[in-house]
C-alpha cells in the first residue's frame, strides 16, 4: 500500500492558496451576520451582555472538551468562567476542579487578551492548564513543551489495536521548534489581513502541525476564536464557534483529514470553516434571544423569597430541564429529603412561580407556569 503523503510534507508547506471566488460572498454574509449580533448586543443592557458572553464561553469551554471525548460539567465550568467575569451566579458552587479552571482560564485569556501577541510561553502556559496533573487519556505526557523524540510517529487513528485506522500523521519532533517559529511570525504580523480567514487557516496551520503530546484541537480551537475576537473588535464572546463544531463535529473531521492528505490549494476547508462559522453566529441569535427571556423571568421573580434549593432548581427548569421535574428528582439533585423536597415544590406553587402537572400519583411532575423554559 502507498504511504499518505501530509501537506506538511508537500514542498510549497506552508504556502496554503484558495480561490477568492469560492469565498469572497461566504465572507462578505459573515460580517453581515457579525455586524447583526454586534449591533444586538449593543441595543441591550450591561446585565443581558453579561449572561450573553457567560452563556457562549461556557458552552465554548464543554463543547470544545466534548469534540475530544472529555465531558466536563456544566455547573463547574459555569461556575469557573463566572468567577473570571466577576459574575455572581447564585446557587452555583464555587469550584476546586483544575481541570475544568485550565481550560476556562485558556479560553478566556484568548478572549480577553486577544490583542496581546501568541507566543512560545503563552502556549505552554495554556497547556500546562490542560493538564495540571501532566496525565492525559494518552498516558503521561511532555506539558508546557513541544513533543519530544523517542514515543513514535505522532498518529491520529482509529480503531481497535492491530486494526487501525491511520487518519494522520504529524511532522517529526525535529521540526517543531522552525514550524511553530514561521506559525507565530505569521500569525502576529502585523500586516492587514482579514481576521477571519486568519482564524480559519491559523486553526488548520496549527493542528497540522501538532506541537504537543495532547491537547492541539482545544488549542487550535482556542486561537481561531482569538482571531475571531480580534476580527469582532472586542474581547466580549456571544457566540461559540466550538459549539457549532461539537454539532458538525463527524464533518469537521472529515474535511480536516482531507485537507492534511490533500494540496496547499485548502479552499475546501476555507468554505467548511466560514459556512460553520456562519451557522455558529445564527444559532447565536437565538440563544441570545433564549438569555433575555431567561433574565426576564428572574426579574418577574425578583421580589419572591426563594432558597438555594430552589433556586438550584428553578435554573435548570429554566435553561430547559431534560425530562420531568418529580419530587423524586428534586430531592436527588438537590440532596435533601423527599418531604423537604415537597415542602420546597408546594411554596413556589403558591407563588405563582410553579405548577402541577395533569398527571396524579408517582407520576406528578412540575413545571414553571406556563410551561416556561428557555
Amino acid at each position: 500500500m502507498l504511504r499518505v503523503t501530509y501537506i506538511h510534507e508537500l514542498s510549497d508547506w506552508p504556502n496554503f492558496v484558495w480561490r477568492d471566488e469560492a469565498i469572497i460572498e461566504r465572507l462578505a454574509e459573515i460580517r453581515y451576520l457579525q455586524g447583526l449580533l454586534l449591533g444586538r448586543m449593543e441595543a441591550i443592557g450591561f446585565d443581558l451582555k453579561t449572561e450573553a458572553e457567560l452563556n457562549a464561553l461556557t458552552d465554548t469551554v464543554v463543547k470544545t472538551s466534548e469534540i475530544e471525548g472529555e465531558v466536563l460539567s456544566v455547573d463547574e465550568v459555569r461556575s469557573s468562567v463566572a468567577s473570571r467575569l466577576g459574575v455572581d451566579v447564585g446557587g452555583l458552587a464555587t469550584t476546586d476542579n483544575r481541570n475544568v479552571d485550565g481550560i476556562v482560564d485558556l479560553m478566556v485569556d484568548a478572549a480577553e487578551n486577544c490583542y496581546a501577541p501568541l507566543t512560545k510561553e503563552r502556549l505552554f502556559n495554556w497547556h500546562v492548564g490542560l493538564f495540571p496533573y501532566r496525565w492525559s487519556n494518552a498516558g503521561l505526557i511532555t506539558v508546557g513543551g513541544w513533543r519530544k523524540p523517542g514515543r513514535g510517529p505522532m498518529r491520529v487513528v482509529s480503531g481497535r489495536p492491530g486494526r487501525e485506522r491511520v487518519h494522520f500523521e504529524a511532522p517529526s519532533e525535529d521540526r517543531l521548534e522552525h514550524d511553530m517559529q514561521a506559525f507565530l511570525a505569521w500569525f502576529n504580523a502585523l500586516e492587514r489581513s482579514d481576521n477571519i480567514l486568519k482564524a480559519a487557516l491559523a486553526h488548520l496551520w496549527f493542528v497540522t502541525i501538532h506541537p504537543f503530546d495532547d491537547g492541539n484541537g482545544r488549542i487550535a480551537r482556542a486561537i481561531a476564536d482569538l482571531a475571531l475576537a480580534r476580527s469582532d473588535g472586542i474581547s466580549q464572546r456571544f457566540y461559540s464557534m466550538s459549539a457549532q463544531i461539537r454539532k458538525e463535529r463527524d464533518d469537521y473531521y472529515q474535511i480536516l483529514e482531507l485537507t492534511q492528505k490533500g494540496s496547499m490549494d485548502v479552499t475546501n476547508w476555507m468554505v467548511w470553516f466560514l459556512d460553520c462559522l456562519g451557522r455558529a453566529i445564527e444559532s447565536a441569535h437565538d440563544t441570545v434571544s433564549a438569555t433575555i427571556e431567561r433574565v426576564r423571568f428572574w426579574e418577574e421573580i425578583r421580589d419572591v423569597e426563594i432558597n438555594n434549593r430552589q433556586r438550584k432548581i428553578l435554573r435548570r427548569l429554566v435553561n430547559g430541564f431534560d425530562g420531568k421535574m418529580t419530587t423524586m428528582r428534586w430531592a436527588r439533585i438537590t440532596r435533601c429529603s423527599q418531604d423537604t423536597a415537597l415542602r420546597d415544590i408546594t411554596d413556589l406553587i403558591g407563588k405563582g412561580v410553579l405548577e402541577r402537572g395533569s398527571a396524579g400519583g408517582r407520576s406528578t411532575s412540575y413545571a414553571l407556569v406556563n410551561g416556561k423554559s428557555f
